[in-house]
């Protein structure tokens, strides 16, 4: 099976991050049996490239959090009440590591961004907001932003990148914000040079429009841009971050701007159903995440082209015929691999490998849908923690074991 190389288009990504225990079971039923399996095998791996969100146990990740909370200090904290205490504790942290003179805490990103992007579209007076069509409100959160906070979106380019300098100036429709996704998830955690970057930020400003970064991962992209999160975050007006994507929280966003702007978020937060009344778990565990993951980031992304190469090495050496690893030098720590296979085999091959030798390295495999090629699959690699203990030959030595359960 050796299909054409698929050309550089946008294709439908997995279902967001819990998609990792996903599954393409025919019946509900089905489905979750197939899903708690999953979740069961591959959280109970005794050597992973990664962790996620749902591996582990209830038990395991509050011991886990009580050691941590124990050991920073927080243990007698007080409880906090719709937003105060450890939770504003969160937000000055999150503020200063991105340079903003303020920030508030929000359950979900889905709300922290819809109410960002409806405070600015008050001040600017256009409901329009730029993005990209695989940013996360096109791809996954069911046009929240027509039905719930009568905003509309426009598209300057369907390129599997951000917009360029050009396409955002000379893009036809008014609008009254730039939304920039960094990294560009669903295109395979793409991320712009600086000087692309800089400049498409200032052909916004040049159309009076402001600039929201979807900043979910932007914990991860200092190594890519060479600069600090501050000066990444200052180009833009706001910017929101999530805890659970690259710092291993439990939930929960920060969005970070103006003090004016932030304190009508805080209004529009609690008109969304966001004044949740005890929120300190994912607080607390939110800033274990920067105390103990954020440093180690960019030691994460260095050792992610180590396993993107010997990736790269495994398939070649082993004659696998079409594969792509995508970007070939990754931007963050998370990348693509795409093979020309159904998915179903793939993910089969990837658990029973768990299974059998105690090694998750692949996990769920997913087709790239109507945009991309017949027959090619793909699944997204994140190096952490776990990951920085494989070797080259280690990670060469996990492909050919799984290949070999693919049969190819």
């Amino acid at each position: 099976m050796n299909p054409e190389t698929p050309v550089d288009t946008p294709v439908e990504a997995p279902v967001d991050e819990t998609s990792v225990d996903g599954t393409s079971a025919e019946t509900p039923v089905d489905e979750e049996a197939a899903r708690l399996h999953r979740a069961k095998v591959w959280g109970g791996a005794e050597r992973t490239l990664w962790s996620t969100s749902v591996d582990g146990t209830v038990g395991s990740r509050l011991r886990e959090l009580a050691a941590w909370t124990e050991a920073a200090g927080h243990e007698e904290a007080p409880l906090d009440t719709y937003g105060n205490g450890l939770v504003e504790e969160l937000e000055r942290r999150v503020a200063e590591e991105l340079g903003f003179p303020a920030a508030v805490f929000f359950p979900t990103g889905t709300m922290a961004q819809q109410v960002a992007l409806r405070c600015w579209a008050g001040r600017t007076g256009s409901p329009v907001v730029a993005l990209h069509p695989l940013g996360h409100p096109e791809v996954h959160e069911n046009g929240a932003f027509g039905a719930v906070s009568g905003l509309r979106t426009v598209h300057p380019t369907d390129a599997p990148r951000l917009p360029t300098a050009e396409e955002v100036r000379d893009h036809p429709e008014p609008f009254g914000t730039l939304m920039l996704e960094l990294p560009l998830r669903d295109a395979g955690f793409v991320l712009p040079s600086w000087e692309e970057l800089t400049e498409a930020v200032e052909a916004a400003r040049e159309r009076d429009a402001v600039v929201h970064f979807d900043g979910a991962r932007l914990w991860e992209t200092t190594t890519h841009f060479g600069r600090g999160l501050a000066e990444i975050a200052g180009l833009a007006d706001s910017v929101y971050v999530s805890f659970y994507k690259s710092l291993g929280g439990m939930s929960g966003a920060v969005l970070a701007g103006p003090e004016d702007v932030m304190e009508e978020a805080r209004i529009w937060r609690h008109r969304y159903g966001g004044m949740v009344f005890q929120q300190y778990p994912a607080a607390l565990s939110a800033l274990r995440g920067l105390d103990v993951e954020l440093p180690r980031l960019p030691s994460y992304v260095a050792h992610a082209r180590v396993v993107a190469d010997a990736v790269r090495e495994a398939f070649a050496e082993a004659g696998t015929g079409w594969f792509r690893v995508h970007p070939e030098t990754p931007h963050t720590h998370q990348f693509q691999v795409w093979l020309p296979y159904d998915p179903d085999v793939l993910t089969a091959a990837a658990l029973a490998q768990t299974e059998d030798t105690g090694t998750a390295f692949f996990r769920r495999w997913f087709t790239p849908g109507a945009a991309g090629p017949p027959g090619v699959s793909f699944t997204e690699l994140t190096v952490a923690g776990s990951g920085l203990e494989w070797t080259a030959e280690d990670v060469k030595e996990a492909v050919r074991d799984f290949l070999a359960r693919v049969g190819g």
